[in-house]
């Protein structure tokens, strides 16, 4: 989705605490951002920050990193975070936003950096066999991801795509890891510790059935 310019978006982003602008000065160090030293969750593809508005407020024993490419959806996650927080009567010190190509995932994070879990939350499919080089569950992306994620870490994988996540399952089963929870019908389930996104909300208006799993890192 082209997302509109939004001029204030730079501005408020860089004046935002918990905002790095150059994320490749903190690659090894990232702990040293935070208020404490404590597991690291990342969510690749951030969006509008309502996933982690859901979590990290209820979650002050967690640290969480957000990573989407452009200000015009940072800024508004940005400040979907703030007002969870406040809500919570929290400040948010265990949460950090910053732009980042995912491809090149490596130039913001490093060995030192060891992140407990990824979270992947509908993702482009890339459905063109041309283009699923670019998927983020694709062996490649799979792998540049173990350089930072712990061995017994995992990937909490949510799409509305049927192809992505049919081939997803290889993906996973190529690259050294191994699926622990999966299901075609995530909200048949009722979890509790579900946390909706947007593009979740919107495909359940459109009664469209979410696909999901955890799949352990174990080389």
């Amino acid at each position: 989705m082209r997302m509109r310019n939004k001029p204030w978006a730079a501005p408020e982003l860089n004046a935002c605490p918990f905002f790095v602008r150059n994320p490749a000065e903190h690659r090894g160090k990232w702990q040293d951002f935070f208020a404490r030293r404590q597991p690291i969750h990342l969510e690749l593809g951030c969006g509008k920050g309502f996933f982690i508005a859901g979590l990290a407020p209820q979650n002050p024993q967690i640290n969480y990193m957000g990573i989407d490419l452009k200000d015009t959806v940072l800024a508004p996650a940005k400040r979907n975070i703030e007002r969870a927080f406040l809500a919570a009567n929290r400040v948010p010190d265990n949460v950090v936003l910053f732009p980042q190509d995912i491809e090149r995932i490596f130039q913001a994070l490093g060995p030192q950096d060891t992140v407990e879990r990824i979270y992947i939350n509908f993702c482009n499919p890339w459905p063109k066999p041309r283009h699923r080089k670019r998927r983020l569950t694709y062996p490649r992306q799979l792998e540049s991801y173990q350089q930072f994620l712990r061995r017994g870490g995992e990937i909490h994988f949510k799409t509305d795509d049927d192809g992505l996540f049919a081939d997803s399952l290889s993906y996973f089963a190529q690259s050294g890891f191994q699926i622990k929870w999966q299901t075609a019908d995530l909200h048949a389930l009722n979890l509790p510790q579900n946390v909706l996104t947007e593009h979740e909300i919107m495909f359940m208006e459109k009664g469209i059935k979410i696909k999901a799993l955890i799949a352990e890192f174990v080389p």
